[in-house]
């Protein structure tokens, strides 16, 4: 029989398969109906600091959305009201009481501000972990890279000052210095780094004059862009990686192991097919690993990462060339 047990930030899970976070993981029987079909960790659905933030002040006080855009105004004060910060402490409890799974609290942020003493909540309801989703799409043209950079060391510093739980942090990979990053970001003691988050695609309704959502859904096409970083910094940083975005299948799981990822994320797949899915992943990535004699996630994990090369640049640029140029 095949092992999949495997560690990720020093969280023991009998798969390196991990829910995302998600609509599907914001009440218990998704939760447990995740855990019967093998997954290894959960990450519940996102809390926004909007959400902390509004909790804490009792009035809305994001002066620079509130003057950008009211709608922006409207709707997060509707949202914090009807998705309250007591009842994702509950559900934190309530997982933690009938789950034997890891349960991974997740904040979607974009700032440093008063929200990070909640990070003390999350771990006295019982949370092994937290996944802070930083979500910053560096488009104010006043401001540069190191402006955008520091948000999320400020980010890491203040949440650690809250709680002694592990952290780990999710990213886009937006960076003009991506390498470099996450390097840097994996010193400040986190426990893990999870390559990329998705950011909101939009589109233009051309019938009705207004914005809106495209690509809702990753495709498995896509597993390209984090396989490629997680070959890269596999080795490279003082962290563990997950891999997330494109993963569909169980082959699709045992390419980002085999590149080097301590666990992966899958979401979009489920939704498309049922949590159900969850059992076919791990039964074809069992077949995989039984076919080429694999026993356990450490006979393979990090084979073809790029920790052995000097120069993982150049490696690229080779198969580069040798695609477009047609170089034998």
């Amino acid at each position: 029989m095949s092992d999949l047990s495997t560690t990720y930030m020093g969280l023991d899970l009998r798969s390196p398969v991990i829910v995302g976070s998600s609509g599907l993981t914001r009440n218990i029987e998704n939760l447990k109906e995740i855990e019967r079909h093998g997954a290894g960790a959960v990450v519940l659905k996102s809390l926004f600091e909007e959400q902390i933030r509004f909790e804490i002040q009792k009035v809305f006080s994001y002066d620079e959305v509130q003057t950008a855009y009211t709608e922006a105004d409207d709707y997060i004060r509707n949202y914090a009201r009807t998705h309250t910060v007591n009842e994702y402490l509950e559900l934190i409890q309530q997982a933690k009481k009938e789950l034997s799974i890891p349960v991974i609290a997740s904040i979607n942020c974009v700032s440093s501000k008063e929200w990070t003493a909640f990070a003390r909540e999350i771990e006295q309801a019982g949370a092994d972990a937290l996944e802070l989703n930083v979500f910053i799409l560096p488009a104010d043209i006043d401001n540069n890279a190191e402006d955008y950079n520091r948000i999320y060391f400020d980010i890491v510093e203040k949440v650690k000052q809250e709680t002694s739980i592990p952290i780990s942090l999710k990213i886009s990979s937006y960076f003009t210095d991506l390498a470099h990053m996450i390097k840097k970001l994996s010193w400040t003691g986190i426990k893990g780094i999870v390559l990329f988050n998705r950011f909101f695609n939009p589109d233009i309704d051309l019938e009705k004059f207004r914005i809106i959502a495209s690509n809702l859904y990753s495709r498995p096409e896509e597993i390209s862009t984090s396989l490629r970083w997680v070959a890269m910094m596999s080795g490279r940083v003082q962290c563990d990686i997950c891999a997330s975005t494109g993963v569909h299948d169980g082959p699709g799981v045992a390419k980002q192991i085999i590149a080097g990822a301590n666990a992966v994320q899958v979401c979009s797949v489920l939704y498309k097919n049922g949590l159900e899915h969850l059992s076919v992943i791990h039964k074809e990535l069992k077949e995989w690993m039984e076919k080429n004699k694999m026993k356990s996630i450490k006979d393979f994990q990090g084979k073809m990462s790029h920790k052995a090369s000097e120069n993982p640049g150049a490696y690229h640029r080779v198969q580069f060339m040798k695609h477009f140029a047609g170089i034998d």
